[in-house]
C-alpha cells in the first residue's frame, strides 16, 4: 500500500478522533489530552493513539484507561465518520513528550538566566 494513502489515514483519524473524545463520557478521561500522534500499521489492522495530558503523565495514563474502556464506543464512531472497509483496532498509549518538553524549557531558561547574570556581572 502506498505510504502517502497510510499517511492521509493517519491524519484523518486523527482529526475524527480529535472530536469524538470530546465526546467520551468516562470520568477517567482528562478534557485537557492532547493526541500527540497516530501510528497505523500497514495493512490499516492497528492504529497506536499517542495521548498526553497537560495536567501531568499520571492524569495521561488514568485517561488511558478510560479511553481503553471506551475503545468500542469510539472505534465504532470511527469507522462511521471515516467509512474505511476495516476500522483499525485503536490502542491508546500514554505520551509524556510535552511534559518533557516544558522540562527542557525551563532548563534552557535557567542556563539563559545564569549567563545572562554572569554576563552582567562581568
Amino acid at each position: 500500500m502506498p505510504s502517502y494513502r497510510i499517511d492521509r489515514i493517519t491524519e484523518d483519524i486523527k482529526r475524527e478522533l480529535t472530536a469524538i473524545l470530546r465526546e467520551v463520557k468516562d470520568p477517567r478521561v482528562s478534557d485537557m489530552i492532547t493526541i500527540v500522534k497516530v501510528d497505523v500499521s500497514g495493512d490499516l489492522s492497528y492504529a497506536k493513539i499517542y495521548i498526553s495530558a497537560l495536567e501531568g503523565e499520571e492524569v495521561a495514563k488514568e485517561s488511558v484507561k478510560g479511553l481503553k474502556a471506551a475503545s468500542g464506543f469510539i472505534r465504532r464512531r470511527l469507522g462511521e465518520s471515516l467509512h474505511l472497509r476495516k476500522t483499525p483496532e485503536l490502542r491508546f498509549v500514554a505520551d509524556t513528550s510535552i511534559e518533557k518538553g516544558f522540562e527542557l524549557f525551563d532548563k534552557l531558561k535557567s542556563i539563559e538566566e545564569k549567563f545572562e547574570a554572569k554576563s552582567d556581572e562581568d
